[in-house]
């Protein structure tokens, strides 16, 4: 059961970083892009660490529910990459860096992208046992143990994002001056 619970988290790792990158790969009219920005400058006004954390959390527990949870992960997924093309319309230099680096090489990055892929592959076992007529009572306690695992990854990543924001604020602050 632990290999199929692995080749399950993987291959759903790989889904989600497919739907993340055709999200990117996305038209956006400028339009689109402004009203986007507007959106994203507002939601994160004011947010710290902990509003990070817990806007991602209230994101990936919804993937935890069999069957939804994999087209709520994938629709995740992809909204992530199109946020990340309306952004790069606005913003040039993003354009230049390739959207899954964002996604595998920065810090928070991976804890999100691991952290949603225990959801998703989690929903995906819990419908097959549904759909299967498996009991599910053996179920329970590894799906809060996963919860457990997503929401401390999400804490980590939620304070760890919002360091290097602040970070590159700072460096934002001094470059300019020389």
């Amino acid at each position: 059961m632990n290999k199929i619970r692995i080749i399950t988290f993987f291959v759903f790792l790989g889904l989600f970083a497919t739907a993340y990158q055709i999200g990117s790969m996305s038209t956006v009219s400028e339009e689109e892009a402004n009203a986007f920005m507007v959106e994203f400058k507002n939601l994160v006004l004011d947010i710290d660490a902990f509003g990070i954390f817990v806007h991602n959390l209230t994101i990936s527990l919804p993937m935890f529910i069999p069957g939804f949870g994999v087209a709520w992960g994938l629709f995740a997924a992809w909204s992530t990459g199109f946020a990340f093309a309306s952004i790069a319309l606005i913003v040039p230099q993003i354009a230049e860096i390739p959207p899954l680096s964002i996604l595998f090489l920065s810090p928070f990055g991976l804890m999100e992208l691991v952290a949603y892929s225990f959801g998703i592959s989690r929903s995906f076992i819990l419908i097959r046992a549904v759909i299967k007529k498996i009991n599910l009572v053996p179920f329970i306690k590894p799906t809060l143990i996963e919860i457990g695992i997503v929401t401390g990854l999400l804490l980590a990543g939620g304070y760890l994002e919002f360091y290097m924001i602040e970070l590159a604020q700072e460096e934002e602050l001094v470059v300019p001056g020389l």
